[in-house]
């Protein structure tokens, strides 16, 4: 359910969006047309195939952007936190076509939804178009490093690397696993008993514990 939340302060937006501070119309003019839209975890803001209906500025939580195939896999492209741009979004209203990709929300989160026209009008800022053609520029490396990693990493190393970095104990379903290093929950069930035959990990109900963080990070290496 997305809800309306209270106006919000001026300073607090172009602090995490400085170049919003030169666009023109500017934010006191239009923020009357902005309300803040504030919405639980897993909620979808946008699906492949639909028409773009604007463009979030994430002021809080964090938006998961990634693509779905037929038989329901899912491939996790990138993340937006509050004080970045969503590259899909604004790739869609920059082409006038349909969105290449979905995004759901990973926690409660803030945004304003700037629409098409607006978002138009204010790429004409140089500011403003200056960090949308650099978004393009940051996430292209991201996503080269992506195809990298599902072409020719192996997947074993893959998981093992998704592991670390979580703490010792991780409430993680092998579903979300799989969705995360975009392939099948069997796969990752599989490579997952591998792992605790060979005393690296402890599996339990959607609960992971890490034995032996050592050869998980060797194998990763």
């Amino acid at each position: 359910m997305v809800s309306t939340a209270p106006a919000w302060p001026l300073a607090q937006v172009t602090s995490l969006y400085p170049s919003l501070k030169a666009v023109q119309p500017g934010l006191a003019e239009v923020s009357a047309l902005l309300p803040p839209m504030t919405v639980p975890a897993d909620t979808v803001l946008f699906s492949e195939n639909a028409t773009c209906q604007g463009f979030p500025l994430v002021i809080e939580g964090e938006i998961k952007v990634s693509r779905n195939s037929s038989d329901g896999r899912s491939l996790e492209l990138y993340r937006v936190v509050a004080g970045e741009l969503c590259l899909v979004s604004s790739a869609s209203l920059f082409r006038a076509q349909p969105l290449s990709a979905c995004g759901i929300t990973t926690k409660p989160s803030t945004f304003l939804l700037i629409r098409p026209e607006l978002f138009k009008r204010w790429i004409e800022t140089p500011a403003f178009r200056n960090d949308v053609l650099g978004l393009f520029a940051e996430r292209m490396a991201d996503l080269t490093a992506l195809v990298d990693a599902v072409a020719f990493h192996r997947l074993d190393r893959r998981l093992a690397a998704a592991l670390l970095g979580r703490g010792q104990q991780l409430s993680l379903t092998h579903q979300a696993l799989a969705d995360e290093l975009g392939t099948v929950r069997e796969m990752v069930t599989r490579l997952l008993r591998r792992f605790e035959r060979d005393g690296w990990v402890a599996l339990g109900r959607e609960q992971i514990t890490i034995l032996n963080s050592a050869a998980l990070r060797a194998l990763a290496g």
